[in-house]
């Protein structure tokens, strides 16, 4: 545990007024889940995966997603090498460690689904030959809420459902922005970072979590909070059964980082707001009033909260 402290403490000094982004990163990270970060441009989001992937130890791989963009420029290709009269195996930016997605929702949805094997199976298949992906893999992707319509393509919510939390980074506060020229003004903190985790460590962390105890009591909350995103009157779509095992291990994981072996019912309700609203697709009548994250609250705030937290 202290390495991963040593690591975000490192990350925030790059990414200034961000530690809760931080933490959900790690709770990703060691939940084997992706994320999809949103928020205007400029405020930190390819810094942030580059920085992220540095302290673990991570190869990176990125990939500029335009509508030109193909589904093999993500995945790799097979090609003919004239000088060896043969063809040769050209794997994609997606076979790496971290793999930024920068401004997903500009490519087509041909080319975003290219991302689904390696998502969900941490494999990528070219021309019939199957690529394992070297573990740890976490996929981060970006997009622009305020992208006009033309030219962008909304991610499906086959796709959505894949990324374990949706963070909105949103502006620094005037005082965090104020740090931000202080520590940028003579250098760039971003030269100075160094690995401080490697991938054994992490897969080691990975496997531990889920010995991290749920108790009946904090289950059945879990479970109706994930019944009431279904049963709301405004929600069309509500939490998928993958949505309740990634609500599940990303507790988990956020829990062992906080140094304890067991889930409390604070963990489910600081997490929801990260792991249901890009899974929640609203009525038209409920879209028309409010927003999955208000629909999230609302939730929050119907199911009871068990009081007792036992292990």
């Amino acid at each position: 545990m202290g390495k991963i402290k040593k690591a975000k403490e490192m990350l925030n000094n790059v990414i200034v007024g961000k530690s809760e982004v931080v933490d959900l990163l790690f709770t990703a990270l060691l939940a084997q889940g992706h994320v999809l970060l949103q928020s205007v441009p400029g405020t930190g989001k390819t810094k942030l995966a580059k920085s992220f992937a540095k302290v673990i130890d991570g190869a990176f791989g990125r990939s500029q997603f335009t509508p030109d963009v193909l589904p093999s420029d993500i995945t790799g290709i097979r090609f003919f090498n004239p000088k060896k009269q043969d063809f040769e195996l050209r794997v994609g930016p997606v076979v790496t460690n971290i793999f930024l997605a920068d401004e997903i929702n500009r490519a087509t949805p041909k080319t975003q689904s290219s991302l689904l094997e390696a998502m969900e199976e941490r494999q990528t298949t070219i021309d019939g030959e199957t690529i394992k992906i070297t573990q740890p893999f976490m996929v981060l992707a970006t997009q622009n809420p305020v992208e006009s319509n033309y030219g962008t393509f909304p991610l499906p919510e086959a796709q959505l459902d894949r990324f374990l939390f949706q963070i909105d980074l949103g502006y620094p506060s005037r005082h965090e922005e104020k740090k931000i020229l202080h520590t940028y003004r003579t250098q760039d903190p971003f030269e100075e970072l160094t690995a401080v985790l490697s991938a054994k460590e992490i897969i080691h962390m990975q496997n531990e979590i889920k010995n991290v105890h749920l108790s009946e009591v904090v289950t059945d909350y879990l479970l109706d909070l994930i019944v009431q995103s279904r049963d709301h009157a405004d929600v069309e779509l509500g939490v998928s059964p993958r949505g309740t095992l990634a609500f599940m291990r990303a507790a988990q994981s956020y829990a062992y980082l906080q140094d304890r072996e067991y889930v409390t019912p604070g963990d489910l309700k600081f997490l929801a707001p990260f792991v249901f609203p890009h899974r929640l697709m609203l009525t038209m009548e409920g879209a028309m009033t409010k927003t999955s994250l208000q629909v999230t609250k609302e939730i929050l705030e119907q199911v009871h909260v068990p009081v007792e937290e036992t292990r």
